[in-house]
């Protein structure tokens, strides 16, 4: 029998929270972190809102020498895996370094550090760049500075696809369990909202251009108008059972019990998008059926055309009106490789504290679409197994499966 992957500890940054608690606490009361964009003077942009990390100081919450070296991305990342550390129990030092992985994955790379140091280039010229743009780029080195910093010598790797990159992230660290790494410490953050980050976000064409924090990103409505882009993620702590109860640890928040990607067929072909194809392949790698899912969390993208194709792959699923549908990201924004791990976090919550979060915002679902969203206030569920959907750009589709952690 393959041994469960279980999750023993989370760590959050996210637009309306720092710590699992905060966020958990803001998104069951509807808190949102999606404010006018402050980074730099966004008022020629035709959209100007964006979910950022406030309240986050690293010069408080990291050694000084890591900051000349590091990108918003990074900072953030570091931050995440040392509370999924901490929350899991987790001493490095008290452990084999080789039996500890770190995978990760980002979307965006440093942008700001790397836009920075462009900048000196072209103003400057080549001796102003820092030698740390070497590598403070790299979509990877969110993965090499938490394996750097806390001296997990198992596998790493990094995956780069967007949206669904984060759940890929925790499929891979599951596979990386299954063939002997007791522990990884895993997940995704992204931050991109320099100014070159920022016309990247708006490139797409699928960025709401409203001015109304509580307005601007309203997926699965009539109204729905695009996305707001966020920043941060969450890391959590996977292990094997056995590696768990080897080194004391006799709690966890559930266990990642399926997964599964697919990609789109290519624009034209005549054939289905395959986020259909993904749902259904977790649900049967977890062991279960349609009728076990008691939530699904979707990727919400907010945009008629791409909440149609979701709505119809979740009804194919489970048919019209058939399972609760959850979108927490209405509160943080869209967060790239972070909004799948931040995700899993959510409904690992939810299956623990049998409440499901809701959309805070008055609205109307288009009945085509046959969803049940769940609106207004947290809905009580006696759930035990929930699912996570998500979508990157060019035809990335991800699926996760967790299951509660078993009642005493």
């Amino acid at each position: 029998m393959t041994a469960r992957a279980l999750i023993t500890g989370i760590g959050v940054v996210a637009p309306n929270g720092l710590g699992a608690k905060e966020y958990w606490n803001a998104t069951l009361e509807g808190r949102a972190g999606i404010a006018p964009l402050t980074r730099f003077d966004a008022s020629r942009y035709a959209s100007r809102l964006a979910g950022q990390v406030l309240d986050f100081d690293p010069a408080d919450l990291l050694p000084n020498r890591l900051l000349p070296q590091t990108d918003v991305s990074t900072r953030l990342a570091l931050v995440a895996a040392e509370q999924a550390l901490a929350d899991g129990g987790v001493d490095p030092a008290g452990l084999v370094d080789f039996d500890l992985g770190v995978i990760t994955a980002n979307a965006s790379g440093g942008f700001a550090f790397t836009h920075r140091e462009f900048a000196n280039l072209w103003s400057k010229g080549p001796e102003f760049v820092s030698v740390y743009e070497s590598f403070a780029w790299f979509y990877a080195v969110n993965t090499g500075q938490v394996s750097i910093r806390h001296r997990l010598r198992g596998p790493g790797a990094a995956l780069v696809a967007e949206q669904a990159g984060g759940l890929d992230a925790l499929g891979h660290a599951r596979r990386s369990l299954r063939l002997g790494t007791p522990l990884v410490v895993t997940g995704g953050v992204d931050s991109a909202l320099d100014p070159w980050g920022w016309a990247a976000h708006l490139s797409g064409g699928l960025v709401s251009d409203s001015d109304d924090p509580d307005r601007a990103y309203l997926p699965f409505d009539t109204l729905a108008r695009g996305h707001v882009p966020g920043e941060g993620g969450a890391f959590l702590i996977m292990e094997d059972e056995e590696g768990a109860r080897r080194r004391g640890m006799d709690r966890c928040y559930g266990e990642l019990a399926g997964y599964a990607a697919s990609f789109d067929p290519p624009p034209g072909s005549g054939r289905p998008p395959a986020l259909r194809r993904a749902a259904e392949l977790a649900i049967a790698d977890a062991g279960l059926t349609p009728a076990d899912i008691g939530v699904v969390l979707a990727d919400a993208a907010g945009t008629a055309d791409l909440d149609r194709s979701e709505a119809e792959a979740i009804t194919a699923v489970f048919g019209a009106h058939g399972v609760p549908v959850a979108a927490p990201k209405v509160l943080t924004g869209r967060l790239l490789a972070g909004g799948g791990p931040l995700d899993v976090v959510a409904a690992l919550l939810a299956l623990r504290d049998g409440l499901i979060p809701a959309v805070p915002y008055e609205g109307e679902t288009p009945a085509a679409y046959g969803l049940d969203l769940v609106r207004g206030a947290p809905r009580p569920t006696s759930a035990r197994a929930a699912l996570v959907l998500a979508r990157g750009r060019w035809g990335f589709n991800s699926a996760v499966v967790v299951k509660a952690a078993d009642r005493a």
